[in-house]
């Protein structure tokens, strides 16, 4: 039974972060392309998804996690309460809650010091977001995010240069993503696959991702939609091409894994104020509590996987 444990709880924590977190990244892809076939803008995800844990297994010597997972070790043996951890996530999944997997699932093997770290990390990374964003809407917002009707502005995003500058930007942000984010994937699984284990893997997560893309994000694209704008093209590379920067810059000061969903987050609440601030203050209210409301859903994944981390540890000893 505990052989097929690891498996299974690969299984589960695949699907529940990648439909949990994947909007993330390619949310505002997904809103802005909605006109087109679901399975062309999986395919494009999926041969950048497949090129970098490629490149992360041949450069890493099997390794598929860049080095995140190299301070959290495997347990000699992986029993049914370690599962607890990405069922949950899959059942708040559900509900449309974008919660850290990165709390969720990696605090269950971590230890308390590198639990700290990663909070640590990911505070940071969350006011290093709401700041940038802010200051850099506050600049552009009139520009960039006009007041015109969506139909207008459906001609104006025809332009090649942007089509063009909107799938660079989402490559960009997707293999950022998921530099920091396989670790959570792969945590149940050995730090060194072979090559049958990693074809697999890699077989699992685009027919999870197929789903996904077919039902175009599922309840957790909610949170992209309800904000402003995100289904203009323009709008849409923006957003990921800094939250790109962002990871590419803080992400990959150190291996300590983060919460990507923290910084993401953060971007689309900066983001938010100043749009209102300059173009909707008669909404500016509104904006300030559904920035809270969002910053309470991600903070109950982070008091959820405390619980039961503790509560692992408690069934351990």
């Amino acid at each position: 039974m505990n052989n097929i444990i690891p498996y299974l709880g690969f299984l589960i924590a695949a699907y529940a972060v990648i439909a949990n977190d994947v909007i993330q990244t390619l949310g505002t892809f997904l809103s802005s392309n909605e006109k087109k076939k679901w399975w062309i803008l999986w395919a494009f995800a999926s041969i950048i998804l497949t090129i970098t844990i490629f490149y992360s297994w041949q450069n890493f010597d099997g390794d598929v996690s860049f080095g995140r997972l190299q301070k959290i070790p495997l347990p000699k043996s992986i029993e049914w309460w370690y599962l607890l951890a990405p069922i949950s996530l899959l059942v708040i999944t559900r509900y449309g809650v974008p919660v850290s997997t990165t709390f969720m699932i990696l605090s269950v093997f971590s230890s308390e010091q590198i639990i700290e770290k990663m909070i640590l990390k990911s505070v940071f990374g969350y006011a290093i977001a709401v700041i940038s964003a802010l200051l850099i809407y506050l600049l552009i917002a009139r520009r960039f995010e006009s007041k015109l009707s969506l139909d207008r502005l459906d001609k104006k995003q025809q332009k090649k240069y942007w089509l063009i500058a909107q799938w660079c930007s989402t490559a960009f942000l997707w293999s950022q993503w998921l530099i920091q984010d396989f670790a959570n994937i792969y945590v149940f699984l050995p730090r060194r696959l072979n090559l049958s284990e990693l074809l697999f893997s890699v077989a699992t997560i685009l027919l999870i991702m197929a789903y996904i893309f077919r039902n175009r994000g599922g309840k957790i694209q909610e949170i992209v939609n309800q904000k402003v704008n995100t289904r203009n093209i323009r709008s849409a590379t923006l957003i990921d091409l800094i939250y790109g920067l962002i990871l590419f810059f803080y992400g990959n000061l150190n291996t300590i894994p983060m919460s990507t969903t923290w910084t993401f987050i953060g971007i689309l609440a900066g983001r938010e104020i100043a749009i209102n601030y300059l173009l909707n203050k008669n909404k500016l209210k509104n904006a300030y509590s559904l920035i809270v409301k969002d910053f309470a859903k991600v903070n109950i994944g982070l008091a959820i996987s405390i619980l039961i981390a503790f509560l692992i540890q408690f069934l351990k000893s």
